[in-house]
Parts: structure tokens; sequence; C-alpha cells
């Protein structure tokens, strides 16, 4: 399962050049008789979705009646045919769960392959559905070109966007060579602007921290959370006993605009306040089998207050992170309700070279087995959420900093 596929692809693939490498298997299509190249690509397509998406209802149609009447058809070219792969799963109601061309399957695989670099921006979708800059990286070519957090994507490299596009959609756009250009169109304020922007490889700080003083409350550690990767947890602790040095008593984890990005770094974040055998997650496939997902020894900090800040651009493993540490009681969570993305997504190639298939393949539960997905967390405390990245000392409530179980 790549849960990145969505969540990482909405940050990391625009921001920098990626050093992973990823192993695509070939991928024979079977055997289909006496069927046209076209209805035999339309027919596989079917077929992995069929195997395993998530919703086994497909979204209370006849799923077998459209592949009969899809695969019947006389298709005029291979683009035709796509075309039909586009709407056949586009009936499913799940914008996740989506074909692939083959130029953007291709760009997926270099991008985890280390061939393209980005812009520098942060993406995801805010309340209307438009995808957005929901950050820009110091010093990027994106801030550089003039894009601020919150514009709104319009267009990027000749590709119009609107309500039903994707976070991934724009980043797999905002990517090329290393040194080539992009057109981009914002827009601000209800004005459109144009911007031409120079991809470069970019180093991206996803955890940051400082001393805030807070009314009330004194000291507090800030530790902001720009997306979850492997590595996440053990950054985090670092800085929290970094700033536990310089005499805070509370910690605050800025998680507005985190898109997610690596499951297990979500739960192995939790884990550093949580006790030893705590439920943190559920994940559960098209078959209803759970993966329970639980704390396996103590965590380093169980009893420094600990507030989480989060508003409705904070997705997916952020939501998971903030759902774990609210419903053990060890958090109190502030600012507006999250996103609502609780769905893990795997790639799928198709054969032929005719591109692949992205498919939402399980969901998450919280510890409470309240399912996050077009819900999202709801806070403990509603705060405002447009304070500065670098100083949210006003808008944290002084009475959210309190003992955990107290």
């Amino acid at each position: 399962m790549l849960d990145e596929a969505d969540d990482v692809l909405r940050k990391a693939v625009s921001v920098f050049c990626l050093s992973a490498a990823i192993s695509v298997s070939p991928v024979v299509a079977a055997d289909y008789g006496s069927m046209s190249q076209e209805q035999q690509m339309v027919a596989e397509a079917w077929r992995l979705v069929d195997s395993s998406f998530i919703d086994r209802t497909f979204n209370n149609q006849d799923w077998f009646k459209l592949r009969q009447d899809n695969v019947k058809r006389k298709f005029k070219s291979m683009e035709e045919a796509r075309g039909s792969v586009t709407d056949m799963i586009g009936s499913l109601g799940d914008k996740y769960t989506r074909y692939l061309s083959p130029s953007k399957y291709q760009s997926l695989v270099d991008s985890a392959t280390g061939n393209l670099c980005g812009v520098g921006v942060e993406i995801s979708t805010n309340k209307e559905g438009k995808v957005v800059a929901s950050d820009v990286e110091p010093n990027s070519p994106a801030e550089k070109a003039g894009i601020q957090a919150k514009d709104i994507f319009i267009e990027a490299d000749g590709n119009m966007y609107d309500i039903t596009s994707t976070p991934d959609d724009v980043a797999l756009n905002l990517r090329g060579a290393e040194g080539s250009k992009v057109g981009i169109v914002m827009e601000r304020e209800g004005k459109k602007i144009d911007f031409i922007v120079t991809r470069e490889p970019i180093k991206i700080t996803s955890v940051r921290s400082y001393v805030a003083s807070v009314n009330g409350a004194g000291k507090v550690g800030v530790v902001r959370i720009k997306s979850f990767s492997g590595t996440t947890a053990e950054t985090v602790k670092g800085e929290i006993e970094s700033l536990k040095k310089r005499g805070v008593k509370s910690i605050a984890l800025d998680l507005r605009g985190n898109p997610g990005g690596l499951l297990p770094g979500g739960v192995d974040t939790a884990s550093l306040f949580l006790d030893s055998n705590k439920p943190v997650v559920f994940v559960v496939n098209k078959n209803g089998v759970v993966d329970a997902q639980s704390t396996y020894q103590t965590g380093f900090d169980l009893a420094t207050p600990l507030v989480i800040y989060v508003d409705s651009n904070t997705a997916s493993a952020a939501e998971v992170f903030t759902a774990a540490v609210q419903e053990n009681g060890r958090a109190t969570v502030v600012g507006e309700q999250t996103f609502g993305k609780g769905i893990v997504q795997t790639i799928k190639p198709l054969s032929n070279n005719n591109g692949g298939i992205a498919v939402t393949v399980a969901r998450y539960e919280t510890p409470q087995h309240h399912s996050i997905n077009k819900v999202g967390i709801a806070v403990d405390m509603k705060a405002p959420i447009d304070c500065p990245k670098s100083d949210v000392s006003s808008c944290l409530p002084v009475s959210a900093f309190k003992i955990p179980n107290a």
C-alpha cells in the first residue's frame, strides 16, 4: 500500500527531487482471447479495480455490467479506450481512485527515481474543494516568484484545474527536469496571477521548533510538523528534548496544513506520547480485515501538557496522529475540524505501457473506531487558525494546556 500515493504526492513531489528508488514489476495482460488491444486494456483496468477497491458496492452500481458494456464497445483508438476507462472508474465516486495516463504514470515513477524536481510548494485542498498552495518553502523558486500560501491553482504547465482535481494532479504538473520552467496561474483574492517558475532541487525541512510565550501558560515549545516521514518521530523527540532544556513546560504541535505523508511516521510519532499497548489506528481493507496498530513500548513523554493545533488542511496520517493522542486522553486538540481523508491508495501499472490505476484499498479508523474519511477530527476547543506559522502564541487557548487525563 502506498499511502503516499496521494498524501506525499500532494507535497513532496512538488517540492524536491526524490532519491528513493521504485521497483515496477513487468505486467502482462491476462489472456483476453479475441478482444482488441483497446478492449483488453479496458478489461484489465476493470479487473485491477475489482480486485481491491474498498467499496464492494462499487458506488451502488452494477459494476460487472459496467465492464460488459465498456468491453463490448468498438474503440477507434487507444485514446478513446483510455477515456472510457476514465469514465468507468470515475463512476465509483472516489476521486482518489482514478486512471493515470501513460505520461502521468511515468511522471509518478520518475519522481520516485530522482529524475524530476519541483518549485517548492506544499499542496492541499481548501474547504471549497479547490487545490491550493498550503505553504511555500522559504527561499524556494515558488517564493522567489511570488507565490503565496492559500493561492488557488488555476493552471500549471498548460493543464487546467477545478474541484474535481486532486493535489497530486497539480503536483505531477509542477515537477520536471532541473532548470526547466513551468507556467503557473494562481488565483488570489479573486484575481488571476501568472507566474513562470524555474524548477530546482529543494531540501525541505519538515520539522521546525521554537519557543513561544502564551499568556497564562508561560514558555511553550512549539514544534511544526509539515508532513510525516520515517524520520519524523526521531526528529520530533530531539526537538522536544532541546526545547525542554530551554525551560518550556508545555508542548504544542502545529499540524496546520499537514497533508499526512507516511502512515508509519504518524504512528511512530504518536507512540512518543503514549503508554505501551495503546491503540493508535485500525486499517480496514475491502474484506473488513483489520490491521490493528498499537504502541509496543512506553513513550518518552507521558506527562508534559500537549496541544495539537490543526486546521481544515490537516489530513490523512496527520489525522491518524491527532486522533491517536486525542482519543487516548493524551492531548487537547485545538483549531478547526480537520480535512477528513482516511483512506489508503495503491498504484497499479497497466500492461503495454498504458499507464496505471490508483485504487483506494483501505480506510482508517481511530482508536475508538471512528471513521476519519469525509468526517475529519473534531477539535476539543475551537481556536483561530490564521496565526503565523512562526508564532502561534496568540491563537492557543491557555485552558488547552493541562496535565494529561486531568
